[in-house]
């Protein structure tokens, strides 16, 4: 590592304990998403969609933007976005568990649709993609009522061939909406390979919604966190949005219905492993003289502790009552 990336955090603004704050919130999604993994091979959850290779850019754009002021329209792998933004562990495996306490959806919806009214999180649908014209929405909201907060959308490469994303860039173009939209390139939308689903880079379609489009490594916790706060900043200037290509890679299948070795070899997988932006941010600490391997030790205690909490109050905490069904579905008043 060269003298000129050393430091790189404090150029950038942020400061040491910002940055060890960074990699805590990594290391704690990469923790949640094994145990999630573990939880569901034994039987305890359905289903588990993992978002792992991708924390380190999710957790550097995180960092640039104003929670409790900006709104966030994350898609289904977006844990430690979520964690940084403000949800809690618990929070996370109580939707994992489908328990009546979840904050998402009360227990009715899959893991990864993430809804916190506290955070500015905003509910997600299953259908990919409808987060994209919703942030638009949220954003013309924004502009209209001259409020200085930006909305953040983020969604998978394969969702950038949606129509929804299409019809959300353009609006937010035209109007120069104060929006960033993330495409988190992991490589695969499910089964098809990048090669497959698009011709060119994804940050290009960009220029023609009139607005700039960037390709970042997202393996690159410092560069997600610079492209975002100037995205964000030229958004508050009203100059409009921002599309971001995060490049990473999805180390898990798809979801944990999934055998990825039917379309990907082990050795492509072991070798962006390594490349993993999560690891590359720790030697970035250690080489600047932030960390050490007994702190390391100290925060995987500390982590695993938290996470044991979690998943001991998310198993024995309440299922929503069969008679609750229908609640939230139909609005109740004196005319229905």
């Amino acid at each position: 590592m060269s003298i000129g990336q050393l430091y790189k955090h404090r150029s950038l603004g942020l400061s040491d304990d910002d940055a060890l704050k960074m990699y805590a919130v990594m290391c704690l999604a990469n923790k949640y998403d094994e145990r999630a993994i573990m939880l569901q091979r034994s039987g305890k959850i359905p289903f588990h969609v993992s978002g792992a290779g991708q924390f380190a850019g999710q957790v550097g754009m995180a960092f640039a933007m104003q929670p409790n002021k900006d709104y966030f329209l994350p898609y289904y792998r977006d844990y430690a976005f979520v964690l940084a933004v403000g949800m809690s562990l618990r929070d996370l495996m109580l939707s994992i568990f489908c328990k009546a306490e979840d904050i998402n959806s009360g227990g009715r919806q899959m893991a990864g649709h993430f809804s916190d009214r506290k955070n500015h999180i905003v509910t997600g649908s299953s259908p990919v993609t409808t987060q994209v014209p919703h942030a638009a929405g949220i954003a013309l909201a924004a502009k209209m009522k001259k409020q200085d907060f930006v909305t953040l959308a983020t969604f998978g490469e394969g969702s950038s061939n949606q129509g929804d994303f299409h019809e959300g860039c353009n609006f937010a173009g035209v109007h120069k909406l104060p929006v960033i939209f993330v495409c988190e390139n992991n490589q695969y939308a499910i089964s098809v390979p990048i090669h497959k689903q698009v011709a060119g880079k994804i940050a290009d379609r960009a220029l023609g919604y009139g607005f700039p489009g960037i390709q970042v490594d997202g393996t690159d916790a410092l560069e997600m966190y610079r492209v975002t706060k100037e995205a964000r900043e030229r958004a508050l200037r009203g100059e409009g949005p921002t599309l971001i290509e995060m490049m990473c890679y999805r180390i898990n299948p798809h979801s944990t219905s999934d055998d990825d070795m039917l379309y990907r070899t082990k050795e492509e997988v072991e070798e962006n492993r390594k490349k993993d932006g999560v690891q590359k941010f720790k030697e970035y600490l250690i080489a600047c003289d932030l960390w050490s391997e007994k702190q390391e030790a100290e925060l995987d205690a500390q982590q695993k502790l938290l996470i044991n909490e979690a998943t001991k109050y998310a198993d024995q905490a309440p299922y929503p009552k069969p008679e609750d069904t229908l609640l939230h579905v139909y609005a109740e008043g004196e005319n229905n």
